[in-house]
């Protein structure tokens, strides 16, 4: 099994403040982009209005699905939410609990279930775990088994359609928001995964099939937007 880069580059930035090396993201578009992991342990006064606007649209109990370091998780808290944190990577779990985070999950979001919320809260483009276009479809019949009669699904996503005239590279045969990433750590390389990145017109379309109503509530100048759904009765 592959080592966990991405914890393990959290867990020395947390310990030292800085890295004395880059942790990498390899991508099937061809670039080597450089992580800020400085963006995983933000104040609350540098999170982006994107973000503060879906914190401020949660609703009773939530799910951080994909907590990282905690960022949203500890904001809600503060704020008085039950919210639980859940995280793939051990070692990130391990620094939300050292944080302060009192309800922190180990698990892989498709694995969650016999639990309910009113909130699923996906940022960061945290919905891309769903990777694929059919995967999108299976986190969404999936969010239904978890939500509350009452619940909400929160997430932003960014049509990254840009990218293939910026690299001048052809688009793929599938869609072109499936993306391969790819962490380097030290010249340790993780686990490959893919990752989606969801244009407005094939999200709302693929909602409105499955029985969700969409709001798209924000969007920013790089194409990336805020969205509420929640199922239709």
């Amino acid at each position: 099994m592959a080592r966990d880069v991405y914890g393990e580059a959290l867990y020395d930035y947390k310990e030292k403040g800085e890295l004395t090396h880059p942790l990498l993201l390899h991508s099937s578009y061809g670039d080597i982009e450089e992580m800020p992991v400085e963006v995983f342990y933000r104040e609350e006064d540098d999170i982006p209005e994107l973000e503060y606007i879906a914190l401020s649209l949660c609703d009773g109990k939530v799910l951080d699905v994909g907590a990282g370091t905690g960022v949203h998780a500890l904001y809600l808290q503060e704020k008085g939410f039950d919210v639980t944190a859940l995280e793939i990577s051990e070692i990130a779990c391990n620094i939300m609990r050292e944080r302060g985070v009192q309800h922190v999950v180990n698990q892989d979001f498709f694995q969650l279930k016999d639990q309910t919320f009113d909130t699923l809260l996906f940022l960061m483009n945290g919905i891309g775990i769903a990777g694929t276009l059919e995967g999108f479809k299976n986190l969404l019949h999936h969010a239904k088994a978890l939500l509350s009669d009452r619940g909400q699904l929160l997430f932003d996503s960014s049509d990254i359609s840009y990218l293939y005239e910026e690299y001048k590279i052809k688009r793929p045969e599938y869609y072109f928001g499936e993306i391969n990433f790819q962490y380097e750590y030290k010249d340790q390389k993780g686990e490959p995964f893919k990752w989606l990145y969801i244009d407005q017109q094939t999200l709302i379309k693929i909602a409105h099939e499955l029985g969700w109503v969409v709001q798209v509530l924000f969007e920013d100048d790089n194409d990336q937007y805020l969205v509420r759904m929640e199922p239709r009765n």
